[in-house]
């Protein structure tokens, strides 16, 4: 059979496939994947009066369980001209090699900053020492790289995100709605930016852009039951608090806003603001913080009240994680300050609380919050340097970390007792600068047990002994 010569067609046609392979493999950018990426390219991290209501955390599935902060392959940016440089930058990073890292992306000559593809490529390596740091120190250490990644790169949807996640989690006030819209234009289908534009327009009062923000978020969250029923929850949530508050009327002062029903004494409000504003001086030097943004009190009538915050019937008063108000009746108020000053003072300290360990406020156990929400305020809430009456030891702390809404009524008082108590001796002991470490230690996901261990070279178990026996008590077994 005749074999014709085809040399003259194959050798054009080679030529094509190795520069459509060369694109694909170097050209191509590759932030974000239709298929699931292998390891080596994308990497995903996947949160003798009644007491006051404690703080419950967030419904369902937590928010931070939305986080998917994200590596990027620097391969998807050649930069053959300083291929060697960079290429150590990157071997230090696979190596996490952390601080030599950043030493060297700080150390880069700025000449090399011209060329568009190689900024975007030192985008993406700032990204990846972001994800690192953010690993082994937390969030506040990797919100910088974030930032640089971002400036080199402004269309980067995977730096964009990974700092919107660095800006939420710190309750930066660079969480702006201008740049959580910009986020949402980059990355058109991941569910946080609306959920953090719902978060930020609640705390402004304008719940019903939240809840559409929120439906946008629960359209994109897929197949995800739990993340599903977390938004779904909050946006209940968000409904049912804008029909509540639709008609009341609002007055704000410098750190605080009041709404209220507008047919109530409007004196109730002026002393609510001035009560507000002293315990924002006080209560934030002692806790050495102060909320970065205006706080939000809604005083609700006796009869609403806890149908529209879900606490228990014995609870004075609330603090509200989710949509971050403080939330009171206003029956006595104006007649009783004592009282007023006690529920108002007790639930500020729990949104100082929340707002300075951000993403990780559920990561404080229940009797701290509550001791400190009671030792900040100055609630002299029962004798706190005795055992409680009729009892002959201590219930474990450890049992009390979690939520008390199932609690007996007769064993709430109880556990605020102990929680009061054991908060009381933690500051006497240790002084309110150790108890602020402890905070720190916790925002960064430490367990209580950890930061105690870390902060007060005193195991959590020890502690509570000690406490017990300057009461001449013991402590109870934990029931298995």
């Amino acid at each position: 059979m005749y074999r014709r010569n085809i040399k003259h067609i194959l050798g054009p046609m080679a030529v094509l496939i190795a520069i459509f392979i060369f694109y694909q493999t170097w050209l191509k950018p590759r932030y974000f994947h239709d298929t699931p990426a292998p390891p080596a390219q994308i990497v995903a991290e996947e949160g003798a009066t009644a007491p006051t209501a404690p703080v419950a955390p967030p419904p369902s599935a937590p928010l931070g369980e939305l986080k998917r902060s994200r590596t990027i392959d620097p391969v998807s940016i050649p930069v053959p001209r300083h291929s060697e440089l960079l290429g150590a930058i990157h071997e230090e990073l696979e190596k996490h090699n952390i601080s030599a890292a950043e030493v060297k992306l700080a150390e880069l000559p700025a000449s090399i900053l011209t060329e568009s593809a190689t900024k975007r490529h030192i985008a993406i390596l700032w990204n990846n020492l972001g994800i690192l740091q953010e690993k082994t120190g937390g969030t506040e250490v990797s919100v910088k790289a974030f930032k640089k990644a971002v400036a080199l790169d402004p269309q980067n949807p995977v730096a964009h995100l990974n700092l919107a996640h660095a800006y939420w989690g710190l309750r930066d006030p660079a969480l702006t709605e201008e740049f959580l819209q910009k986020v949402v234009t980059l990355t058109p289908d991941e569910p946080f930016p609306h959920v953090a534009l719902a978060d930020l327009l609640q705390e402004k009062d304008r719940l019903t852009e939240a809840g559409k923000h929120l439906a946008q978020a629960k359209d994109r969250l897929k197949k995800d039951p739990g993340l599903q029923s977390y938004v779904k929850a909050v946006t209940a949530k968000v409904h049912r608090t804008e029909k509540v508050e639709g008609k009341f009327s609002s007055h704000s002062s410098v750190h605080f806003t009041v709404k209220y029903d507008g047919a109530e004494d409007p004196e109730t409000w002026t002393v609510v603001l001035d009560i507000l504003e002293e315990a924002y001086r006080e209560i934030g030097q002692r806790l050495h913080f102060f909320p970065s943004r205006p706080i939000m009190v809604v005083l609700l009538a006796k009869s609403q009240f806890q149908g529209a915050t879900g606490s228990p019937i014995w609870a004075d008063g609330l603090f509200d994680p989710v949509l971050g108000r403080i939330q009171i009746p206003t029956q006595g108020a104006a007649t009783d300050r004592t009282w007023l000053t006690r529920v108002l003072r007790h639930e500020f300290v729990h949104a100082l609380i929340h707002e300075e360990l951000g993403a990780t406020a559920g990561s404080i156990p229940t009797w701290l919050n509550e001791g400190l929400a009671m030792q900040l305020a100055g609630d002299s809430w029962h004798e706190i340097t005795s055992v409680p009456q009729g009892e002959q030891s201590l219930i474990p702390l450890a049992t009390l970390e979690g939520s008390w809404e199932d609690l007996p009524t007769d064993k709430v008082n109880v556990a605020y007792h102990v929680a009061n108590g054991a908060t009381h001796y933690l500051i006497e002991r240790f002084g309110m600068h150790k108890v602020h470490e402890i905070l720190v230690h916790l925002k960064a996901r430490q367990t209580i047990a950890a930061a105690m261990q870390d902060r007060l070279l005193l195991s959590y178990e020890r502690f509570q002994q000690q406490w017990a026996e300057s009461l001449g008590a013991t402590v109870s077994p934990a029931k298995s």
